[in-house]
């Protein structure tokens, strides 16, 4: 990539792959400057560049646009999933705006808006199919595309292919693949070629014996243990058939033992399923794509009472780490991964795992967790009891206001925040955004909560002050600080509660006692009536 260190070697520089000029004086649309830089990225990386004309002889024209770059460099790597670094030029009292845009990684095309696009000289295009199959086997050939030698159409399950026609239809409203043969229908999908049948097909359409045959290790096994102890499973099904005959048979068995938690809000009272049905179909789906078939181990689902386990063959694809595993997505199977985004199944962006964390935050359970993953196995707990039904309320309230606008990563931090864990530098850069939204509060140098209107509206307001207070000197300050806060209409006693959880109803009643004895409080009102106020 071209890095230019001034804007005198910008106006010399020529437009084309690998630097682009807008003038957009007073505005640019940020889907158009997220597609030029996901084009730049693919193209190798360049520059974005505004305030300068894109003709010769090139000038200086000075642009408004994107006045807070931070943000909208945030955005973009929000949206592509790429390094992107910006830089400000003032030249002759003119504002120059560049955004410095990375090489795609090894490997994976930059999408936007589910189209990876390029720059043919200085026109922008989508990126042709065989630039991209290329860019593909960058990292070695795809497994599950490579032909099974003397595997045949005969070899495949109606019914797997019956019920992958229904939801390609539903997917895509193309009524018409209904009238075609299997043969065309597959081909269309690209399960077969004109060389021969893929290995993608046998494991997504296989019969037993076909699959017994050519690919034993394509199985998924099921097992429900009802305690930690070693020894036979309380119930074992094996699955080694194509895996649209099997996705939903192995959900019902999950959901066999899939118990309900109450939580009441108000009058109210809500249900949640120990395991989402989401989360745990996209954690099966993230297995059958990701899997390495040219080891020879299958897939376990092992269900506990309270937590799933997936195991599957062959650690993260190479470049995915637990560092960037939301970050990136380069499933191992790619054929795989192709036919389950045709049917709906994931979708194309490979969100599936961002999902998966959005919703056990939403749900106030554990995030999943991947301890145990190494170079040969790829493990995943998804932890399903609700943490905190406070949490649950609380993350309730902001998915009902504004859970739309919120990506992963909002809800991450929203969640880091709640359990008073370490940001990370990409949730810090979600602070500001969360704090226009009104779900945080800056409360101090560097020191950010959860707003209080959302503990409040929750009836959980005593939290809120125990959190912004947790730096006072001392118990009682923090007791006269929620009671300050609802000196009109008052306080009660579970309220204080919630502010100091750690200590007893006692201790607190001798706090209180002190404080009414130093004249600076008072309680009007007996037994859960009794509200406390500030003296004046």
């Amino acid at each position: 990539m071209t890095y230019f260190e001034s804007v005198q070697e910008l106006l010399e520089a020529k437009e084309g792959e690998h630097v682009q000029f807008k003038e957009a004086k007073n505005r640019f649309d940020f889907g158009e400057a997220a597609k030029c830089c996901c084009a730049l990225a693919n193209n190798g990386g360049g520059a974005l560049v505004f305030g300068i004309t894109d003709k010769r002889p090139r000038k200086v024209v000075g642009s408004a646009a994107f006045d807070q770059p931070e943000r909208t460099r945030m955005g973009l790597i929000e949206k592509l999933k790429i390094n992107i670094d910006f830089r400000l030029f003032t030249y002759d009292g003119k504002r120059v705006l560049i955004f410095d845009v990375k090489s795609r990684p090894i490997g994976l095309p930059v999408q936007y808006g589910g189209v990876a696009w390029i720059y043919e000289a200085d026109e922008l295009k989508p990126m042709p199919e065989d630039m991209r199959r290329n860019i593909y086997e960058e990292t070695g050939g795809d497994f599950s595309a490579t032909i099974c030698t003397g595997a045949t159409v005969d070899d495949l399950d109606e019914s797997a292919i019956e019920n992958f026609r229904a939801m390609w239809i539903a997917k895509s409203k193309k009524k018409q693949l209904a009238t075609l043969s299997k043969e065309q229908l597959l081909h269309d999908c690209g399960a077969i070629t004109d060389e021969g049948l893929t290995y993608a097909a046998l494991v997504l359409f296989g019969k037993r014996a076909a699959l017994t045959k050519f690919l034993p290790q394509a199985e998924i096994i099921f097992e429900y243990r009802s305690s930690e102890a070693s020894g036979p499973a309380n119930q074992r099904e094996e699955f080694r058939v194509g895996f649209f005959a099997c996705y939903d048979r192995i959900w019902e068995l999950v959901n066999l033992r899939n118990d309900k938690q109450h939580y009441q809000e108000g009058f109210f009272i809500f249900d949640i399923f120990t395991f989402n049905e989401r989360v745990v179909r996209e954690a099966i789906l993230n297995a059958v794509s990701h899997r390495n078939y040219q080891y020879g181990s299958s897939i376990f689902v092992r269900q506990y009472r309270d937590r799933l386990v997936v195991e599957s063959p062959g650690g993260f694809p190479f470049g995915i780490t637990l560092d960037n595993v939301l970050d990136r997505q380069l499933p191992r199977n790619r054929c795989i991964a192709e036919i389950f985004a045709l049917c709906g199944m994931v979708e194309r962006s490979g969100q599936g795992m961002n999902l998966m964390f959005e919703l056990s935050v939403q749900e106030a359970k554990p995030l999943p967790d991947f301890t145990g993953t190494d170079d040969f196995f790829v493990i995943v707990t998804l932890n399903g009891l609700i943490l905190d039904k406070a949490m649950l309320s609380v993350i309730n309230r902001i998915s009902e206001n504004c859970g739309e606008l919120l990506s992963t990563e909002d809800f991450l931090t929203i969640d880091a925040l709640y359990h008073e864990r370490t940001l990370t530098p990409k949730m810090q850069s979600r602070l500001d955004r969360l704090t226009g939204m009104g779900i945080v509060e800056h409360i101090g140098r560097k020191k950010y909560i959860l707003a209080r209107s959302l503990y409040a509206a929750t009836g959980k307001p005593g939290i809120h002050t125990r959190r912004v207070g947790l730096d006072r000197d001392t118990n009682k300050e923090l007791l006269l600080k929620h009671i300050r806060q609802n000196n009109v209409v008052g306080t009660p006693f579970k309220e204080l509660q919630q502010v100091l959880p750690s200590l007893s109803r006692n201790q607190i009643k001798a706090l209180m006692k002190e404080l009414k004895d130093n004249d600076k409080v008072h309680c009007d009102g007996k037994t859960s009536a009794a509200r406390w106020h500030i003296n004046n």
